[in-house]
C-alpha cells in the first residue's frame, strides 16, 4: 500500500500531489498511470485513488473511493508540554502520541525549561510521518510555541489538569475521566513546574494530576497521559 499525504482533500474527484509527494511517487516508487494509491488528508479522510499521470513535480490522481473518520480519536485530548532539552525526545513523544491517538499538542515554555525554541514545521512533519507509518488518516494539530502563562490564561473547554510532582493531594486519571468533554493536560519540563506555576494553573481552573508514584521523564509523562486516556475510552 502506497500512502500519500493530501492536506485539503475533501470530496473532489481529482487531486494533485505536492511536489514532494509527487517526486516520491514517480521517482522513488516509480508508479505509473493506473497504479493504485491511498491519500490521507490528516483529518480522518482516507481516499483510494489511481495515478492519472506520473508527473514527478505535480502528479494528478483520480479518487475512486473515500472513507471518513479513519484514525480520529473518539475523544478530544490536548497536551501542552514543555519541549525537552534534547529535541528528539519531544519528537518521539509526538510520534508515539500520534500513533496512539491525540487531537492537539502545544509546546510550552516554563520557568525551568531548558529548551526555549522549537521548529513547528519540523514537529508537524514528525506527526505526518507517524500518521503515515501507522496507516491512519489523522494527525494532531501542532500549535506554535507558547509561554506557560499565556497558555493557561486562554479559555479551554472541558476538564483541565496539570501533572506535577509538587507536594499535595492529586487526582488519578482513571478516577477523574469524564467521557463527555474535552481534556487539556499540562506536562512540565525536566525540572517540573515551579510551585508558582502550579498555583497559577490552579487559579486558571487546572486541577492537580498524578501519573504514578515514579518520577517520569517529560516525554514519558506525556505518553502515559495519552495512553491512559486512550485506554479509558475503549
Amino acid at each position: 500500500m502506497h500512502l500519500f499525504y493530501a492536506p485539503g482533500l475533501t470530496d473532489q474527484p481529482e487531486f494533485t500531489l505536492s511536489p514532494e509527494e509527487s517526486h516520491h511517487a514517480v521517482r522513488v516508487l516509480r508508479l505509473v498511470q493506473g497504479d493504485p494509491v491511498v491519500l490521507v488528508n490528516g483529518c480522518g479522510g482516507w481516499y483510494s485513488a489511481v495515478i492519472a499521470y506520473p508527473d514527478p513535480r505535480n502528479c494528478p490522481v483520480e479518487i475512486t473511493e473515500s472513507k471518513q473518520g479513519i484514525g480520529k480519536p473518539g475523544y478530544e485530548l490536548h497536551v501542552a508540554m514543555a519541549p525537552t532539552r534534547q529535541i528528539d525526545r519531544f519528537e518521539w513523544f509526538i510520534e508515539k502520541a500520534t500513533e496512539i491517538g491525540i487531537t492537539s499538542i502545544t509546546p510550552i515554555i516554563c520557568s525551568r525549561s531548558e529548551r526555549k525554541e522549537v521548529k513547528t514545521d519540523r514537529l508537524i512533519k514528525v506527526a505526518i510521518a507517524a500518521m503515515k507509518q501507522s496507516l491512519t488518516a489523522y494527525h494532531p494539530a501542532i500549535h506554535s510555541l507558547s509561554s506557560f502563562k499565556q497558555f493557561v490564561s486562554r479559555p479551554a473547554a472541558g476538564s483541565k489538569w496539570i501533572a506535577h510532582c509538587n507536594p499535595g493531594n492529586k487526582n488519578w486519571l482513571d478516577e477523574s475521566l469524564q467521557k463527555d468533554q474535552p481534556w487539556t493536560i499540562l506536562i512540565g519540563p525536566e525540572g517540573d513546574f515551579t510551585p508558582a506555576e502550579v498555583e497559577l494553573a490552579g487559579e486558571a481552573g487546572y486541577l492537580p494530576l498524578t501519573l504514578g508514584t515514579s518520577r517520569l521523564r517529560t516525554e514519558t509523562a506525556g505518553l502515559v497521559a495519552v495512553q491512559t486516556v486512550n485506554w479509558l475510552y475503549r
